[in-house]
């Protein structure tokens, strides 16, 4: 009987051991923003798209010649999602698409657009 008391409080203080470390201080990647950061190297503003199953959901505007953050909404990101970025030109014809990347929430994905 003593045995059985003791490898139960053992197992109980190793579960909410595991469930304490799982949970971390609250800052986890699931709270973190998940963050598109477009180097625009070209002169043209570009209207930014992030594309998942066929569902295009427009970021914002990225400034020509500058860094721009833009934030994917927590929708668009569940797990590890597979998403396609669309730079499109403002005052501009040629529209930029991504490779697919995989992206998890929390993660900074860097989206670089050459000079023209």
């Amino acid at each position: 009987m003593r045995i059985r008391s003791i490898a139960f409080v053992l197992v109980f203080l190793g579960v909410t051991a595991c469930n304490a470390f799982s949970r971390g201080s609250g800052t986890s990647s699931q709270n973190a923003p998940t963050i598109v950061q477009v180097d625009n190297q070209g002169f043209l503003d570009m209207d930014v798209f992030a594309v998942r199953s066929g569902q295009r959901v427009r970021l914002g505007i990225a400034t020509g010649n500058s860094k721009t953050n833009l934030t994917i909404p927590p929708t668009l990101v569940g797990g590890l999602t597979t998403l396609r970025f669309i730079a499109d030109p403002i005052g501009g014809s040629r529209a930029s698409v991504s490779q697919e990347i995989i992206v998890a929430a929390g993660d900074t994905v860097v989206l670089t657009i050459p000079p023209v």
